[in-house]
């Protein structure tokens, strides 16, 4: 797919230059004294045709449509900061004062550990400098699907066009075996917490998103001696996750979410808008599948058998409602696509 792709652009290069030179070749032809043109009366014309060349109208990226793209949307351009990182890095590790006060209060954590004596323990056990969507052999055009875990996704046939992307993101449960001509069968990674914790195949990158000091805790102890068993519920003394496979969601991202994207709807946001808002920021396109309600209006994952379920959008931790609208402003800006499904 990659292979074809590049041929496609290949050949969109050489038609683009074709419909330039062209133009030039046949002005040139009809010109009476063209024969009696030197060197430089011939550059001279040339130059003219590669001016309208250079203006051209093209992205800040190898794709149709670039997400990062300024001066496009002001409703977008208001809210979405580059230089905020999402990935916890140890050369990013600082955490300002206000920002570690409203995380620490996410989940009420009691007696929280020094997040600076943690993260320092953390980075001496996995890679502090992870970061693969924008690492070398990354395509010119990084195209991702965000993949949520909406019913909207039965009988949907999304699996082949899911699988079709660069990067394949999912969240939590996500189940993908029995479900591939839905929901696909490729993950590149995976954004979690201990508490939603699945298991993962061996190429799959695993983003792990901190609501509190114990989930950075239950990292080292999980791929090490697997003493931490217990948060708020029972979660995996160990994993099976390579720690090159293991990133960080930075808390102050999450703090920027909130605030810029959010403005304070809900307690915190869900896995499913921090998901959305990543992807902004490392993808050049991005297509949203399994987000929202199914067409008869149920609030339930695919692979649940009771269309009704969906009390996760009563709990009143996440607004469920302003995070889906969000999601379509983006798409009514042109920044993401969403497929509806079924």
């Amino acid at each position: 797919m990659v292979a074809m792709r590049k041929r496609i652009m290949k050949l969109f290069t050489f038609l683009v230059l074709l419909a330039f030179i062209t133009p030039f070749l046949m002005n040139l032809a009809n010109q009476a004294g063209a024969a009696l043109w030197g060197p430089r009366q011939f550059l001279l014309h040339l130059s003219e045709h590669v001016k309208r060349l250079m203006n051209f109208p093209l992205g800040s990226c190898g794709c149709r449509r670039c997400v990062s793209e300024p001066k496009l949307s002001p409703w977008f351009d208001a809210r979405f900061n580059q230089t905020v990182r999402p990935l916890l890095t140890s050369q990013n590790m600082l955490v300002p004062e206000d920002t570690y006060r409203w995380w620490l209060n996410l989940q009420r954590e009691k007696e929280p550990r020094s997040l600076n004596e943690t993260l320092r323990e953390l980075f001496a056990t996995i890679p502090g400098d992870a970061d693969p969507l924008l690492g070398k052999g990354a395509p010119a055009c990084r195209r991702c699907a965000v993949v949520g875990n909406s019913g909207n996704l039965k009988e949907s046939r999304y699996g082949s066009d899911i699988d079709s992307h660069d990067f394949v993101l999912r969240m939590n449960r996500a189940p993908t075996v029995g479900f591939e001509a839905d929901v696909g069968s490729k993950t590149t990674h995976h954004f979690m917490y201990p508490e939603s914790f699945t298991e993962l195949a061996e190429n799959v990158s695993m983003i792990l998103v901190p609501f509190k000091t114990t989930d950075l805790q239950w990292v080292v102890s999980a791929i090490t001696k697997g003493t931490i068993y217990f948060t708020y519920v029972p979660v995996p003394r160990k994993i099976k996750v390579s720690k090159e496979k293991i990133l960080i969601y930075h808390p102050v991202f999450i703090k920027y979410v909130f605030d810029n994207w959010l403005q304070g709807h809900g307690r915190y946001p869900s896995t499913g808008i921090l998901s959305v808002i990543f992807s902004l920021h490392v993808c050049d396109e991005v297509d949203l599948y399994g987000f929202g309600a199914d067409s008869k209006g149920n609030w339930h994952h695919y692979w649940e058998n009771n269309p009704s379920a969906g009390a996760f959008r009563k709990t009143g931790v996440h607004d469920g409602d302003f995070e889906s609208n969000i999601t379509a402003s983006l798409a009514s800006e042109d920044k993401i696509r969403i497929f509806k499904g079924r």
